[in-house]
């Protein structure tokens, strides 16, 4: 089966392939010569989500899914969220985020964090959800130079290391977007047999 995977973000693209295997060709935004910003201007993670993948599909009429990510931290009552990915603004880099995360967590004792993706998949027009959430901490500083977004300020619970520093093997074992994924996997499964 093929599946559109709505995001130009190439580290998630490879992330997920290789989580869901060989069974499902998945292919990107570029594959069907997409190249525009798709919109998500939603409060939610949930709602974004959902905005991406019936983008997609309304255009294309292609089955497919896309996924929404934030980084849920407790001090800072859950921000950055929804706006994960342009925290420090509309041109930011992830060293900006990541930045702009360890400024405002100055001086916080309460370091607890969670990384949480929602996944909408559409096939022939119906949606399903599949959550997947890791719970850590807020390092810091900055450690490690693997992964992308906020992983190399996020250590999650039971482990000595942030995301960044981890193996992507190992990452995708115990990630946030891993056990949406796996979720997904498990129901694209069904519908193979």
């Amino acid at each position: 089966m093929e599946l559109v995977f709505a995001t130009n973000n190439l580290h998630k693209l490879s992330e997920v392939q290789e989580l869901i295997g060989e069974s499902f060709s998945i292919k990107s935004l570029k594959d069907i010569e997409f190249s525009e910003e798709i919109p998500e201007d939603h409060n939610t993670i949930e709602e974004n989500a959902t905005q991406k993948a019936f983008y997609i599909y309304d255009r294309f009429k292609l089955n497919c899914f896309a996924d929404d990510t934030g980084l849920e931290i407790e001090s800072l009552e859950g921000r950055p969220g929804v706006y994960s990915a342009r925290y420090a603004g509309p041109d930011c880099s992830f060293d900006d985020n990541m930045d702009k995360v360890l400024q405002e967590m100055r001086g916080h004792t309460n370091r607890a964090a969670r990384f949480r993706t929602v996944i909408s998949l559409v096939i022939d027009g119906k949606e399903r959800k599949f959550e997947g959430v890791v719970e850590g901490d807020i390092t810091e500083k900055i450690a490690g130079t693997k992964g992308f977004g906020y992983d190399a300020i996020f250590k999650p619970q039971g482990y000595d290391q942030t995301f960044a520093e981890m193996p992507l093997s190992e990452k995708n074992t115990i990630s946030h977007r891993a056990r949406a994924v796996a979720k997904l996997s498990g129901y694209l499964s069904l519908l193979a047999e």
